[in-house]
């Protein structure tokens, strides 16, 4: 017969959180849907487990951002310059069909096209995706149908993307699967879907997060490696890394990460760079050339400068601020009364050079939002932060219409422009605050709150420290190796 007595899995297996009862804001938006979830709730005992709800709502707010665009799909895109811009419709996708050869057949990398660019300036993995849309795109009608196609064909990829994100947000925190709704209800993340192509590196590095907290070091070089593929960011979540195994001490799983990364990005880079080095090389001298552009502080600069900064100033002054933030994040990273949770770290140096770039644009929000979730899951902050965002979505927009409509000047001027991207700096900049702040008191965290240690962390889950900048840290972690075993960080160790 089987025994009555529990086991030990299940006597240690601790309680989901309910984001109802921990968070005001949760616990009020609830009453939409019935209310805050009963003490009776069993989880994963029905198909509608947190999981897939998650996932359907996700699809059901990409689906209403484009029903937004909907405007420019019925012409905003080709008939009118202000139009896309009046309706806040814009995207890339369908300019960029024409504009980077894809309507001509051109193979992205290897072919020129006419124009000042000459070759695709997005990374390899990213024209992939470009490209395999192009080819599910009927090559017959006018550009105009053309373009149309290409940007549903590019929707419904991106739209998977977006699914991938959030399911993934949902279950790297395993005790808090609802934290994934903060991603999936995001309405900035909504309305900057279809700009252009990000949802595309969110997803991998999404995934590779999930991949980090499950303890699989070598998939989560892979899939970061193949982010990195796609754009930039991902690969400065090494750097956090490095910082939490060196306090760790789990220097080999740091550097199977690592291994890991730099194949799975060579595998993806090197047929090109050998074959077609011009156009491999383009997002780089590109993201080099490219002057101030829209979002960032260095644009209210140079707009409110009789003598502006050169791009090579902007660059090197650009690069100096970055660095200078990334050692900030080290030294809190060593500093720290407790070991930062990985994905703190994580949000932190992506906000950090964002902020600090020549250009913001509003769909780096994607970048930033499932690594918010992850960081600080607290609704009031989150909606703070989004408010801000969509007040800059709108503000951009506006401002392009501004400046498109000629003599009309329906819009919104140069000096509200830059007040909207005061705005959305100072949102990320509190969010980033809110961060710091738990991680100099973590009993502020409503992640350790709940009792957990780092459950993004992976190995670095309930780990000990093995080196310190703090001396108090440092005297602390000594104390705890003479009192013996106890119950630490929600573990026993």
């Amino acid at each position: 017969m089987p025994s009555a007595e529990p086991t030990q899995a299940s006597v240690h297996e601790p309680d989901p959180v309910r984001p109802t009862k921990e968070d005001p804001i949760a616990e009020a938006g609830s009453e939409l849907i019935g209310g805050p979830i009963g003490r009776r709730a069993r989880f994963g005992t029905s198909w509608w487990n947190p999981v897939r709800v998650i996932a359907l709502v996700a699809i059901g707010m990409f689906a209403l951002g484009l029903i937004q665009k909907a405007p420019c799909y019925n012409g905003g895109w080709f008939f009118g310059a202000s139009t896309q811009y009046t309706h806040a419709c814009y995207s890339d996708i369908p300019h960029l069909y024409q504009g980077r050869g894809f309507a001509d057949g051109l193979v992205p990398y290897f072919d020129r096209f006419a124009g000042d660019m000459q070759y695709l300036e997005y990374p390899v993995l990213t024209g992939v995706f470009m490209q395999v849309a192009s080819w599910l795109t009927p090559h017959s009608g006018t550009i105009q149908h053309q373009e149309q196609w290409y940007w549903m064909v590019n929707a419904g990829m991106l739209m998977a993307c977006a699914a991938v994100i959030a399911v993934c947000v949902a279950r790297t925190h395993s005790r808090r699967p609802w934290d994934g709704l903060l991603v999936a209800l995001a309405p900035a993340f909504a309305l900057t879907a279809t700009i252009n192509w990000d949802l595309l590196a969110g997803a991998l590095t999404a995934a590779a997060m999930l991949m980090w907290a499950r303890g699989r070091s070598v998939a989560f070089g892979v899939l970061l490696g193949l982010a990195t593929a796609a754009k930039l960011y991902p690969v400065f979540l090494l750097g956090p890394l490095f910082l939490l195994c060196w306090r760790a001490g789990k220097w080999r799983d740091l550097g199977k990460a690592v291994a890991a990364t730099a194949g799975a990005w060579l595998v993806v880079n090197l047929p090109v760079m050998l074959f077609a080095f011009d156009g491999w090389s383009k997002f780089y001298t590109f993201s080099q050339e490219r002057g101030v552009d829209f979002g960032s502080f260095w644009l209210i600069l140079a707009q409110n400068s009789s003598d502006p900064l050169t791009t090579d100033s902007v660059n090197t002054l650009a690069t100096l601020l970055v660095l200078l933030c990334f050692l900030g994040i080290a030294i809190l990273t060593l500093t720290a009364p407790r070991r930062p949770r990985f994905a703190q770290l994580a949000f932190l140096v992506v906000a950090a050079f964002i902020v600090t770039n020549k250009v913001y644009s509003p769909q780096y929000v994607l970048w930033l939002v499932p690594l918010a979730a992850l960081a600080r899951p607290k609704w009031r902050d989150f909606l703070v932060w989004q408010a801000c965002e969509v007040a800059y979505f709108l503000g951009i927009w506006m401002y392009l219409a501004y400046t498109t409509s000629g003599n009309a000047h329906k819009g919104l001027s140069t000096d509200g422009y830059h007040w909207a991207i005061a705005f959305h700096l100072l949102g990320t900049l509190y969010l980033c605050a809110m961060v710091v702040r738990d991680i100099l008191l973590p009993e502020r965290d409503v992640v350790r709150q709940a009792g957990d240690d780092d459950p993004s962390g992976g190995v670095l889950d309930g780990a000990e420290d093995r080196f310190v900048l703090s001396a108090a840290v440092a005297s602390a972690r000594r104390d705890e190796a003479l009192e013996g075993p106890q119950v630490s960080w929600g573990k026993e160790e």
